[in-house]
């Protein structure tokens, strides 16, 4: 009896989460920059709250601060490069063979992703709260805030997911996507608020990014498990909603052209 294709995909995921455990020295060379970064923005921050003279910054304390940068390097730093493996796919032309198999080509690099993403992000994580307990202290999130962390986590990787899967099926039209994928991470780094929150922004920069679903990706989730907030979980839902429209459709678009390229020219 063949196995249910949920089963399949749930074990391509946790294969790929068991494999990318498995090189301890990545593991830890992650964990060591992920100390490094916090180290100095935590001095940068110190600096910049002495000098404005204040306890809060767009209602954030110290404390919040450096752990809502915990989170969002902890997003940033955890997302695998799935548009350069695609782009390989299709220049190796191992794309036309897994097209063969049973199962969604799509939804298998969506598998391998998350495995591979959520073992990163624990990583990142547990590193980077060692590390902030040690500079800043603890600070005592809502449970309703880390509910709704946990729920929308998830659906950001796949966001984040679709936007690079995206960029990697370009690779059937252009000479090389490394281009766009370094656009990407960079508007996904600056509009999604992954160096400070969007409430640091200039009003009229902080209206264009909470628009984008850059802010869903890694602005929202963190602010959630720092600060809670129904508004931030209700914004964030309805952009990520949004996002995964807006990529999903392009996804598909880019993918029914692609494949109808490989079948005209035989392969």
């Amino acid at each position: 009896m063949n196995a249910n294709p949920i089963t399949k995909y749930t074990w391509i995921g946790y294969t790929a989460a068991r494999s990318n455990l498995a090189y301890v020295g990545e593991v830890i060379s992650r964990a060591a920059f992920m100390a490094v970064i916090l180290y100095i923005f935590m001095r940068l921050w110190t600096v910049v709250y002495a000098e404005a003279g204040a306890s809060r910054l767009g209602g954030f304390t110290i404390q919040q601060m450096i752990w809502y940068l915990v989170l969002t390097e902890s997003i940033m730093l955890s997302s695998p490069r799935v548009s350069m493996e695609i782009d390989e796919d299709v220049r190796t032309g191992r794309l036309s063979v897994q097209l063969l198999r049973p199962l969604s080509y799509a939804l298998t690099r969506l598998a391998q992703t998350l495995g591979e993403r959520i073992v990163r992000f624990a990583v990142n994580l547990f590193a980077g709260t060692a590390v902030v307990l040690i500079l800043v202290g603890p600070i005592r999130p809502s449970l309703s805030g880390l509910i709704m962390f946990t729920f929308l986590l998830p659906v950001a990787f796949v966001v984040d997911f679709l936007g690079y899967f995206a960029i990697g099926l370009c690779a059937f039209w252009l000479e090389s996507t490394a281009g766009l994928m370094i656009i990407y991470s960079r508007f996904t780094m600056l509009a999604g608020g992954m160096l400070m929150p969007l409430e640091v922004f200039p009003p009229r920069l902080q209206s264009i990014a909470r628009r984008l679903p850059f802010s869903s990706m890694v602005y929202g989730p963190a602010r959630l498990f720092v600060a809670g907030g129904t508004d931030v979980f209700r914004q964030t839902l309805i952009m990520q909603i949004a996002g995964l429209f807006l990529f999903g459709g392009i996804v598909l678009g880019l993918q029914r052209l692609a494949f109808k390229r490989i079948q005209n020219h035989g392969g």
